[in-house]
């Protein structure tokens, strides 16, 4: 595997936010070919995301409350990376809390950066097959149903605009469900 060239462009940093999640940092850095600009970067510690199989054509979906947007959504269990966990470690824990089912194999099929133009937020992607039942340890501030859909009810849900999680939507497709 290659080790990716980290560039040293970064001329000055200041942090102007620090909260539980995420730090908000104003940052001046040096462009390829010079260009000297201002930027404002959030720093996540980063996240999983879970395509759950119940079967060959049965995926489970999660319905959840989204504050921020004050709406409910159709998405993927996922959930963010606790400091010094695994990503494997945390989509084993996500995939109890967020619906309620454990796996056998887990399998890393990629990653994202869901929004590289201001956030470090890299989002890994991993299938999990051979489910079974277990108790669900929700958050308390999740407000979170899981639900059993075929690959076909899932691709008339995204072509109606029901799913709009644009992380759902790219570990849907990795995963070839869509």
């Amino acid at each position: 595997m290659k080790k990716r060239r980290v560039l040293k462009n970064i001329i000055k940093r200041r942090r102007i936010f620090n909260g539980r999640l995420i730090k908000l940092y104003s940052q001046r850095h040096r462009f390829p070919g010079g260009y000297i600009g201002d930027l404002e970067v959030v720093i996540h510690p980063g996240a999983v995301l879970i395509v759950p199989f119940l079967k060959r054509d049965k995926i489970i979906l999660i319905r959840q409350y989204r504050p921020v947007i004050n709406s409910y959504i159709w998405e993927l269990p996922a959930g963010t990376l606790d400091k010094n966990e695994s990503p494997a470690a945390c989509a084993k824990r996500e995939l109890i809390e967020e619906t309620g089912y454990s796996a056998d194999n887990y399998k890393r099929i990629g990653f994202i950066y869901p929004a590289p133009g201001y956030t470090t937020e890299k989002i890994f992607i991993f299938e999990a097959r051979k489910l079974k039942k277990v108790e669900a340890d929700k958050e308390e501030d999740e407000v979170i149903r899981p639900r059993v859909f075929y690959k076909k009810e899932i691709e008339n849900l995204l072509k109606s605009g029901r799913i709009v999680d644009a992380k759902t939507i790219c570990a849907l497709r990795l995963a070839r469900v869509i």
